[in-house]
């Protein structure tokens, strides 16, 4: 059964219009993307667009900020020491934990 996205009136339903205008950012960003051989400042004047209308749109209930996105956080790194010391560290430090079983 296919599946139909919207009320009984017809009007779509908020979460179908978030994948759809989620659906267009992604379609707008594989093919204008200067990775894949897109125009940087085309690609910049789109991302300013979805922006500016992301930002018109009303905010959702329990976002203090207009146009919050989840994705906007900013992304942070633990660093690890890497290689075979880093691992044996972290083994060590494991191994000193009490057990989670009790």
């Amino acid at each position: 059964m296919p599946r139909i996205d919207g009320d009984v009136n017809g009007e779509p339903e908020p979460e179908a219009a978030e994948r759809a205008a989620r659906a267009r950012f992604r379609a707008f960003v594989r093919e204008h993307h200067p990775d894949v051989g897109g125009d940087p400042q085309e690609f910049l004047a789109g991302l300013d667009r979805f922006r500016r209308t992301r930002d018109q749109t009303p905010p959702e209930a329990g976002t203090d900020e207009p146009g919050h996105d989840r994705f906007d956080a900013p992304v942070y790194f633990a660093a690890r020491e890497p290689g075979m010391v880093g691992r044996v560290k972290r083994w060590r430090q494991r191994r000193r934990r009490p057990p989670r079983v009790q």
